[in-house]
Parts: structure tokens; C-alpha cells; sequence
């Protein structure tokens, strides 16, 4: 194996101020080491927090900004302590490029709740250099945040996985809800919505979506296989869906009301909340209370979770629904993300795009 060296110079598409504009821009790596492999990648889904991020939604953004954590590439060149990969696998990298490796979460096999965490992009490694994400010719991670993509599986189907696939996946984990003929339902049909209806699909669960209209309903039933469709407006068949779900996977990255969806979960149901939300929730505590109800957060999911969602999705045939974009035409394609005009994930072929353009 190749040791590499101390840096390399890349190109990548950087948001440079809240407007979120992306266009070229030309940096350095940072340092790498012996437990690194260099990647080219050559697809990177875009996620909805990906636009939070190039706007500033959350008051954390740090600019120049190159985005993408759904990030699929081949590995070129590997550190000299690399044991996990080899130049020429196809790999992915999610959000999570660094933790301390000590504390209870990383001990636990669950990194992404470290303190300590260093994300794929908006960040700092430790040698001081800001990371920069997957809208780029290359990008260098540490092989223990790198996944292989299984043999067979399409990288620029394995791309959305590598969040919104795992997203859906760790709460239903990791909340024992796995097991078939549980009743689920999925509020949201985004690009996380629509991974949590496809697995809960494949796990054996009888799935409704909840949406605020009409407008998915043929999609969710008759392109994502979903067993039933309510409209969180219709009052008569909300309450007769009441006390019928014994989970809902909440992906709505904007200020909702709680109650509606509470009313309709069984006894020690569960309420997770996966969508990002820069504004207080509210909810009258008796829904929990009567009821025994929960509501409880998840936030993307572990390294062995990231590889478990990848080896579910091959052996059950699950598939993202993708549109395939260059990098030319990424800012339009944030412009219709906002306004939710895509099914379910834009996935941007880095390799096939001019990036210098």
C-alpha cells in the first residue's frame, strides 16, 4: 500500500455568502495521514440539510462552502495502516468524518452523538483545515468513515442511503421496530420520507404517509408501495386513523403542530422526529401523557448502522427514487428542492460534470 502525501489541491462547487449561490471554487485538502484513503468521487446526493446549510437557516454556516454527504467515489490512493479498502473499491462517506473515539456514543458504536464530532463539511478537522463536503473532484477521509458500497449496487443508488436511507433506517433500529406487522406511518414524503416508506416496506410494516394534501397520494401508493394515505386536513378520517399507528417517522424540516399526529399513534407509540427545525415545537402534554406516548429525536445514524441500511437495501431490493443532475445545473436544482419539486433526491453526478465551469 501507498503512503500519500501531505496535500493535494482540489476543485469543488462553494457556496460563498447566504445566498447559497454555488460556483467553482479551487482549494487544498487537508493533511493526510496513514489511515487515510483519498477518494474521487463521482456522485453526491443533495440533501435538504444541505440547503439549511448554504442559506445560513441554521446561524452556523461557515463560508467558502462546498456541500454534499451523500458522497460516492472510488478510492485512488490508500495510508500505509489502510487494512479496509483498496485503491479501486467503491466507497461511501456520509456526514461523520471524525469523533473523539473515547466517549460513551463512540464507545457505543454510535459516533454521531460525540461531542467531539467532525461532520463532512462546516467543520474543522483536527489539523485545523475546514473540511469541505462531496461537491468535489476528490475529497480524503479516515478508512473508519468510509463504507463499501456492496457489490452490485448501483453508486448512484447507494448515494442517498448514505443519509437519508439511514435516517430512516437507525430510529427503527434502534427502537426495537424491525420486527414485521408493526403499523407505521411516514409524515412527509421528501427524500428521507420516502426512504422510511420503502424500508418499513421491507421490513414487513403496514405503512401509511401522511401528507397536508392530495398531491402524492398515487406516488406513495402506487410508485413506493404504501398501504394507506391520509390527509392531515381531513378531520373524519384522521379521527378514525386515531390509535391505529404504532410509530411515525416525522421528516417535516418546517414548524408543524404535534397534536394531529400524536392523536393517532397507540399506546407507547412513538413519535421520532427526523426533520431539522429551527423553531420551538409545541404540543398539550395530556396527548402524551394519555397514552404513554413518546416522542423522541435520531440524527442520521451510526458507522455500523450506515453499513447494515447498505446490505439491507441490496438483500431486500430496496432503491432509492433519484433524478441525476450535473453540477452545472446544482443551483437550480436547490432552487426546486426548496420548493419540493423533485422526487425523491437529486443525485449529482461529480465524475460526468465539468467542474471547472
Amino acid at each position: 500500500m501507498r503512503s500519500l502525501g501531505t496535500e493535494k489541491t482540489t476543485i469543488g462547487w462553494a457556496a460563498r455568502d447566504p445566498s447559497g449561490a454555488l460556483s467553482p471554487y479551487t482549494y487544498t485538502l487537508r493533511n493526510t495521514g496513514p489511515e487515510d484513503v483519498v477518494i474521487k468521487v463521482t456522485y453526491c446526493g443533495i440533501c435538504h440539510s444541505d440547503l439549511h446549510l448554504i442559506k445560513n437557516h441554521l446561524g452556523i454556516s461557515h463560508y467558502p462552502m462546498v456541500p454534499g454527504h451523500e458522497v460516492v467515489g472510488e478510492v485512488v490512493e490508500v495510508g500505509s495502516d489502510v487494512r479496509k479498502f483498496r485503491v479501486g473499491d467503491c466507497v461511501g462517506v456520509g456526514l461523520l468524518v471524525g469523533c473523539c473515539g473515547i466517549c460513551r456514543p463512540c464507545k457505543s458504536e454510535m459516533e454521531q452523538y460525540c461531542n467531539q464530532v467532525i461532520w463532512s463539511y462546516n467543520h474543522i478537522y483536527t489539523d485545523g483545515k475546514p473540511t469541505q463536503g462531496g461537491f468535489a473532484r476528490s475529497m480524503i477521509v479516515d478508512q473508519k468513515f468510509a463504507v463499501k458500497i456492496p457489490d452490485g449496487m448501483a453508486p448512484e443508488q447507494a448515494a442517498p442511503l448514505l443519509c437519508a436511507g439511514v435516517t430512516a433506517y437507525s430510529p427503527l433500529s434502534h427502537l426495537g421496530l424491525k420486527k414485521s406487522g408493526l403499523r407505521g406511518g411516514i409524515l412527509g414524503l421528501g427524500g428521507v420520507g420516502h426512504m422510511g416508506v420503502k424500508i418499513a416496506k421491507a421490513m414487513g410494516h403496514h405503512v401509511t404517509v401522511i401528507s397536508s394534501s392530495d398531491r402524492k397520494r398515487e406516488e406513495a401508493m402506487d410508485h413506493l408501495g404504501a398501504d394507506d394515505y391520509l390527509i392531515s386536513s381531513d378531520s373524519t378520517r384522521m379521527q378514525k386513523a386515531a390509535d391505529s399507528l404504532d410509530y411515525i417517522i416525522d421528516t417535516v424540516p418546517v414548524f408543524h403542530p404535534l397534536e394531529p399526529y400524536l392523536s393517532l399513534l397507540k399506546l407507547d407509540g412513538k413519535l421520532i422526529l427526523l426533520g431539522i427545525i429551527n423553531t420551538p415545537l409545541q404540543f398539550a402534554n395530556p396527548m402524551v401523557m394519555l397514552g404513554r406516548k413518546s416522542i423522541t429525536g435520531s440524527f442520521i445514524g451510526s458507522m455500523k448502522e450506515t453499513e447494515e441500511v447498505l446490505e439491507f437495501c441490496k438483500e431486500k431490493g430496496v432503491t432509492s427514487m433519484i433524478e441525476m443532475v450535473k453540477m452545472d445545473y446544482v443551483n437550480t436544482a436547490f432552487e426546486r428542492l426548496e420548493k419540493n419539486d423533485v422526487r425523491y433526491r437529486f443525485v449529482v453526478d461529480v465524475a460526468g460534470s465539468k467542474l471547472d465551469q
